[in-house]
């Protein structure tokens, strides 16, 4: 039996012409929006992202110099003991776990990829501690791969600004990339976490001082400032 392609759901115009003037208006706002970890290799970004989850990066970037100074690569760091990497990055959420990853990454990236971080979404994914959003991250940065990472800020105002009714991150970087231009994915990923962390916070969002107002239905929001 030949399995079907479910057709490509349909973008009212109305919708798509919303996105595009949101997009106009973020480009005004976050001209240079990029990412907020702090690395100077693709695995120095690779570490820094898998560290990031459930944690800031700002408890990230006070981290990682010195693991990176201690650990600069996947040979280095996959000859280390969890025991060994947990120190320096106890300050971070969940660190037990993240330090088991780390040591588990950097020995498959030596197994696998000759010690380089592998410009190739699958290979990423299937690195311990990764996953999709860590996959978008990293190629993004790193490669220029067109992707959409939905961490909770671009989640929470995907469905805010009346983009994407759902909840589950695949299906909203799936709705977004359908609104927007893949030339401007990482981009848009940026800018929406930058205004996500400074403007539209998750529990008060400051629409009295938001530039995208105009065009925000609001979704959801209770108390605005």
């Amino acid at each position: 039996m030949t399995r079907r392609t479910p057709p490509t759901p349909h973008v009212p115009p109305a919708l798509k012409r919303r996105a595009l003037e949101l997009l106009t208006l973020l480009e005004a706002s976050y001209p240079d929006a990029r990412t907020e970890l702090e690395y100077t290799t693709p695995f120095e970004l690779l570490v820094a992202t898998v560290l990031s989850a459930q944690a800031t990066d700002v408890s990230v970037n006070a981290a990682t110099p010195a693991l990176f100074a201690r650990y600069p690569n996947a040979a280095a760091l996959s000859q280390a003991t969890p025991e060994e990497v947990e120190p320096f990055i106890r300050t971070i959420g969940l660190y037990r776990g993240k330090a088991r990853h780390l040591v588990a990454l950097s020995q498959l990236l030596l197994e696998r990829h000759a010690g380089e971080v592998p410009n190739d979404f699958e290979a990423v994914v299937a690195l311990p501690g990764a996953g999709r959003k860590t996959a978008n991250v990293v190629l993004s940065n790193a490669y220029g791969y067109p992707a959409i990472a939905v961490d909770t800020h671009v989640g929470r105002l995907a469905r805010r600004l009346g983009l994407s009714t759902n909840t589950n991150p695949d299906r909203v970087e799936q709705d977004l990339q359908r609104l927007f231009p893949q030339d401007r994915w990482v981009f848009l990923h940026h800018a929406l976490i930058l205004h996500g962390r400074r403007v539209c916070v998750a529990r008060k969002p400051l629409c009295s001082r938001c530039t995208l107002a105009a065009l925000c239905p609001k979704v959801d929001v209770v108390q605005a400032g």
